[in-house]
């Protein structure tokens, strides 16, 4: 199957919605969209096509039905427990786990903003697709579960313990991440998890709002406002943090975008 239309009916899926804004949506909703290696293929297919798509310039991530994403399809773990992934720590590592973190790597590297859409359960592998977005809308009914440490895991995986802290500070992290509780929408939007929660059938114009107002900026704006966030996260100085804005700035301002948009201002 070509690969454009593997995206239109995989277990991952992309369709640009409107002009310049594309719907990610996690498609598997008998199992709350649930993830498996299928998943991380299209995944994987997706970053691929987004890398190379200049049309589309923002991205809104959802799951079908009444979840976002219950993280990986245990059912399926159970069954296939004698794969040969899990005959070595070495082999489940280069075979899976690696895999599984890639896709929240993907997320930040894709030149586009992501706007998740979180309009149910978002556990485990969700709960960490949901960090790696740029920003977070949540309808009442979502909630969010750092469910790895409920079945004999480490509480961090695919970036958890290096977004929560970065969001909602180390003490809320740290309970989060070693009770593997649920937090309801309404705590997740008081504590900086959430940007804000609307009803659930505003859920995806709420979205596009967000998005609408991300795509009247600059192109090149706007991925470079998307890196110098990752980047300068974990800057090693002030001054580190200021070169990278300053080259960023320096590549702006010498571009046709800048002074068509400061005429706008001054006339």
């Amino acid at each position: 199957m070509p690969e454009k239309e593997a995206l239109k009916q995989g277990p991952v899926t992309l369709e640009e919605i409107e002009p310049g804004i594309g719907l990610v949506t996690m498609n598997r909703p008998d199992r709350l969209n649930a993830m498996n290696l299928e998943v991380v293929e299209a995944f994987e297919s997706l970053f691929q096509a987004l890398e190379e798509n200049e049309s589309i310039r923002v991205i809104i991530l959802t799951g079908a039905g009444r979840g976002f994403c219950s993280g990986a399809d245990l059912f399926q773990v159970a069954e296939h427990s004698d794969h040969e992934a899990f005959k070595s720590a070495e082999m489940y590592l280069r075979l899976i786990q690696k895999r599984y973190s890639n896709l929240c790597c993907g997320f930040r590297q894709i030149p586009q903003p992501v706007i998740a859409a979180v309009n149910g359960a978002a556990a485990g592998g969700g709960f960490a697709l949901a960090l790696a977005s740029d920003v977070r809308i949540a309808a009442p009914e979502a909630f969010f579960v750092a469910s790895f440490i409920n079945i004999g895991l480490s509480g961090g995986e695919m970036g958890s313990s290096y977004f929560l802290p970065r969001m909602v500070g180390m003490s809320r992290a740290a309970e989060i991440l070693l009770t593997g509780r649920r937090v309801p929408a309404d705590e997740a939007e008081r504590i900086g998890l959430v940007n804000r929660i609307v009803p659930r059938e505003e859920l995806i114009p709420e979205a596009l709002s967000t998005a609408r107002a991300m795509l009247g900026k600059s192109p090149g704006g706007l991925r470079l406002t998307k890196r110098v966030l990752d980047v300068n996260a974990t800057a090693q100085s002030f001054e580190s943090a200021l070169d990278l804005e300053d080259r960023n700035q320096t590549i702006m301002v010498t571009s046709h975008d800048f002074f068509k948009r400061v005429s706008e201002f001054t006339t």
